[in-house]
């Protein structure tokens, strides 16, 4: 089954933040997580100037390297021997430099995660970012074509979109060839359990992770996983959020081998 195909330990994610989520970020989270996802990067020329725009005129932190590629290949080739599940989170408005990201995430086993959450004006002008929930058949062009470069494929989408149907959305990602559904609940986090149930993917649930509360409520809902954004550098959440979601699956674990004894 994919979802026990893709599990990680701890089942905790470290979401990529824009500028801010490079290798150094998340070897500082690796005694907390099992997985984190570099990026977001924008890899084509029209998200490149759109990041541009973002850093210019609202003082936003991006990662704009000369190489977006070598970038990307560098950062992971620093985490090649490190305890996690790395990832990508990728902008992109057209085909082939996606393809050639997913290539190198491939070549490393690592993730390659389309980006379809970005809801800057900026990046959705270009197409890319929440603009493909939009517009799910370019969604899925994306994702078939990452998935044939090799790596596993994540899907990061958001809630609260206006006219969306997002377990169906999930249901044509999946068929295109997604591995995972990355899922900002915003303040929907009832959603998770619908797209859970939608699909065979591994959903990961995001927003306002911060303890066992939190936790529990999205692993209940049947996300696979949780991971935490903003507060990806703060140990003592981190810890929190770890021993929550292993407490969880440890329970879990227990009632199902009772329940089978």
């Amino acid at each position: 089954m994919t979802r026990d195909r893709l599990a990680f330990e701890p089942r905790v994610a470290a979401a990529s933040l824009s500028g801010a989520s490079d290798a150094a970020w998340a070897k500082a989270a690796i005694p907390h997580v099992g997985a984190a996802f570099l990026g977001g990067l924008a890899v084509d020329e029209p998200t490149r100037e759109a990041a541009r725009e973002m850093v210019q005129t609202r003082d936003r932190e991006e990662f704009l390297p000369a190489d977006p590629f070598a970038f990307a290949d560098q950062q992971l080739d620093m985490l090649a021997d490190a305890p996690l599940v790395a990832g990508v989170n990728v902008r992109s408005s057209s085909l082939a430099p996606l393809e050639r990201i997913a290539e190198i995430c491939a070549d490393r086993g690592a993730i390659c995660e389309i980006n379809a959450h970005c809801r800057q004006a900026e990046m959705c002008e270009t197409g890319a970012g929440q603009a493909l929930l939009s517009d799910p058949d370019r969604l899925a062009e994306q994702v078939e074509a990452a998935a044939q470069a090799g790596p596993n494929v994540s899907v990061k989408v958001r809630t609260e979109v206006d006219g969306l149907d997002l377990p169906a959305i999930a249901r044509q990602v999946e068929t295109a060839g997604a591995d995972m559904i990355h899922v900002d609940a915003m303040d929907s986090e009832g959603v998770v359990a619908e797209i859970a149930a939608s699909t065979d993917c591994f959903v990961i649930a995001n927003n306002g992770v911060r303890d066992r509360e939190t936790v529990r409520e999205y692993l209940a809902y049947g996300a696979d996983a949780v991971s935490v954004g903003r507060p990806s550098d703060r140990p003592a959440v981190l810890t929190r959020v770890r021993e929550a979601t292993e407490a969880w699956f440890e329970a879990d674990e227990t009632a199902t081998g009772e329940a089978t004894q």
